[in-house]
């Protein structure tokens, strides 16, 4: 005799609060009540009574966090607020002086809160009438992607929130960090090193996981989160209290948080977790400090992208001891021979580094690094290996001072060090090593942006001589490609859209990407601004490259010189034949277009860079020299010879206050 119609709900319904119980003890409190095998059987029984009544199953089920087919693309996501981002601290003064400036601000603080800064991605979940209906990235705070098949993989986010309280709006975003256990990370570096891709710390391997196309990839690489915020904040009164909602919602909540009072509270928070936040199972590269009070906080309000009421303290850079193992000289896409150190592996500030720059032959003869050698290493922000010093009374009498090479160990030319240049070079244009920088360049995230165009894919593409420049790209077939390592065909298909889709570029990315010597990022922005069209800065002299504000005589000699070659006229000629051109970056006709601003001193409320975006989406120039032609000077603390010039010449100079007062007035028709 078969079970009942309302037997079987109720067996349903008493299965699926179990496996949702013991499944928020074990991924979210850390605390389980029964042994994974009892779960994974309770978890199989779920499975088993969905497959016989699939009427049961709904989409906030456990048994739905596998994820389904790959999707195609991620959607955009416009966020509910905007996520800002944090200012950073990279001294105790540096915080003394945040404490200061907000009690200055509102006339005192009773009490901070000091939470690990997670180093992971940053994610937002959006929850209707208590189910999670979108994950999102950050993004540009604005905007992020769509990545809500994959967030539901992870274990730690609730699909449905628990204990939902009378009250509760209709729709809350949650904010906090997706990232990726020790653990884990290890696993996962295991199973990729056979294939020589690695990620290169926990940090990376979690954008790349939330990031897969297909959600069973991402739900096979044992992520987990900590939240942080919500908006709206419902009962909370202070971020105490948010933390406290959302562990009553159902999410996991780091626990290592602290209230404090004043300065001498937060240094010793600080100083605790230094060396003891090595003894956890994630990464975390600093502490978050923020004004416990939601009220103050509204009060304090934000500065650009940051909030006025919290700051981040990055953990000074950390160092390690390795022997060098060698030294060897690669050649870039303009010929520059580099020293690179090779090193025994060691692990500094989290991932295992085996190799660093040393710049030049000079850099080298400075520090005396010689093979065999013990070094000093630390990352410089935390991310660059660098060497700081060799332990001399470590050093080997049989180790010789580093000479470079005569000769380019890719095809053999002279290497050339040029007059008043501190790098040396290999004058040969066909030189292999070379083409292939170029074509790596060429394809990269602030070039051309091919994804899925990585170094090893372009590796075995020049080996194969299925691409000897930038144009071959845009007529690779299928079939070229399912001769590669790794390629399938739909592998191979998402590459070729990938290489379709970049056949429309912004200028600035097009004229980078050509990697002229001496034109980056910021040197191609001026340059689109300035001409607008690809034709008018081929056709332009060297006369006009110089008359541009920003342009120096190197920079337009070198520009000038390239657009002069032949190869560089049949590289764009066989760009054009394959479709690729480029079009004006938007915002170079914006409220500012014809404006040059120069940055001198510090900014207190927004990176540099940042300041330069911001500048460049509203059509105008950032520059870094001071001229008659400089529409504005903004000047924060520690401005000097710029400032002064300024002056000199009667150019507008303003401090940060008013440049964010006028960057506001200027974006608010844009949004």
């Amino acid at each position: 005799m078969s079970p009942r119609p309302a037997d079987v709900r109720t067996r349903y319904a008493d299965l699926r609060a179990a496996v949702e119980h013991h499944g928020h003890r074990y991924y979210v409190l850390d605390d389980p009540e029964i042994s994974d095998a009892e779960y994974d059987r309770l978890f199989r029984d779920l499975v088993d009574l969905e497959t016989k009544h699939p009427e049961l199953q709904s989409d906030d089920s456990p048994t739905q966090r596998v994820g389904g087919a790959p999707v195609d693309a991620f959607a955009k996501a416009v966020h509910r607020t905007p996520m800002l981002s944090l200012g950073n601290a990279f001294s105790p003064q540096e915080v003394e002086d945040f404490v200061r400036r907000v009690e200055r601000l509102i006339g005192g603080v009773a009490v901070y809160v000091c939470e690990l800064k997670i180093d992971g991605l940053a994610v937002s979940l959006t929850y209707r009438r208590g189910k999670l209906v979108r994950g999102a990235t950050r993004g540009n705070g604005f905007e992020g992607e769509d990545v809500t098949a994959e967030l539901r993989t992870i274990q730690s986010v609730p699909l449905t929130l628990r204990g939902v309280e009378t009250g509760l709006p209709d729709e809350i975003e949650v904010r906090g960090e997706a990232y990726m256990p020790k653990q884990s990370f290890a696993r996962l570096n295991e199973g990729l090193e056979e294939r020589g891709r690695t990620y290169a710390n926990p940090r990376s391997a979690a954008a790349g996981s939330v990031r897969q196309l297909d959600p069973r990839i991402t739900a096979r690489r044992g992520l987990q989160t900590f939240m942080y915020a919500v908006d709206p904040p419902g009962p909370a009164r202070t971020q105490v209290d948010v933390l406290g909602f959302l562990e009553a919602l159902g999410f996991r909540v780091n626990p290592h948080r602290r209230e404090v009072s004043g300065i001498d509270e937060i240094q010793a928070y600080l100083e605790e977790w230094r060396d003891k936040r090595h003894e956890l199972d994630y990464e975390t590269d600093g502490v978050v400090i923020k004004v416990n009070s939601l009220s103050q906080q509204a009060e304090l309000g934000t500065v650009a992208r940051s909030p006025r009421w919290a700051i981040a303290y990055k953990f000074p850079p950390e160092e390690a001891q390795t022997e060098v193992e060698d030294i060897v000289v690669q050649v870039g896409r303009t010929g520059a021979a580099t020293p690179v150190a090779w090193l025994a592996p060691v692990v500094v500030a989290g991932s295992t580094v085996r190799r660093c720059t040393l710049h030049n032959e000079d850099e080298v003869a400075r520090k005396d690094v010689r093979v065999g050698d013990t070094v000093v290493l630390h990352k410089a922000g935390d991310v660059i290996p660098e060497i700081v010093s060799v332990v001399v009374e470590k050093r080997l009498k049989k180790a010789r001072p580093w000479v470079m090479p005569g000769n380019c160990p890719a095809c053999g030319a002279d290497l050339v060090r040029e007059e008043g240049e501190v790098v040396r070079r290999c004058l040969n244009p066909l030189c292999p090593a070379q083409r292939r920088e170029r074509l790596r360049h060429f394809a990269s995230r602030s070039a051309m942006d091919i994804e899925g165009m990585g170094e090893s894919v372009i590796d075995q593409l020049v080996d194969r001589d299925y691409v000897e420049d930038p144009a071959d790209f845009f007529s690779l077939t299928t079939e070229q490609l399912l001769t590669l390592d790794g390629f399938a065909e739909r592998s191979a298909e998402k590459l070729l859209a990938a290489v379709d889709q970049r056949r429309t570029v912004p200028l600035p990315r097009f004229i980078n990407a050509l990697g002229i010597r001496h034109v980056g990022e910021h040197t191609a922005f001026t340059l689109a601004a300035q001409f607008g069209t690809l034709e008018a800065l081929a056709a332009a002299s060297e006369e006009d490259l110089r008359n541009t504000e920003g342009i120096g005589p190197i920079v337009a000699t070198h520009v000038a010189a390239w657009f002069a070659t032949e190869p560089a006229r049949i590289l764009l000629d066989k760009l054009a034949r394959a479709g690729v051109r480029a079009e004006i970056a938007t915002g170079a006709g914006g409220p500012w277009s014809g404006q040059t601003w120069v940055l001198t001193g510090s900014l207190e409320n927004m990176s540099r860079p940042e300041a330069e975006e911001r500048i460049r989406a509203l059509g105008g120039t950032p520059s870094s020299s001071v001229s008659g032609k400089t529409h504005t000077v903004v000047a924060g603390p520690g401005a000097g010879s710029k400032l002064d010039k300024a002056k000199r010449l009667g150019v507008r100079v303003i401090d940060e206050p008013a440049f964010l007062n006028e960057l506001a007035q200027a974006e608010a028709p844009l949004h």
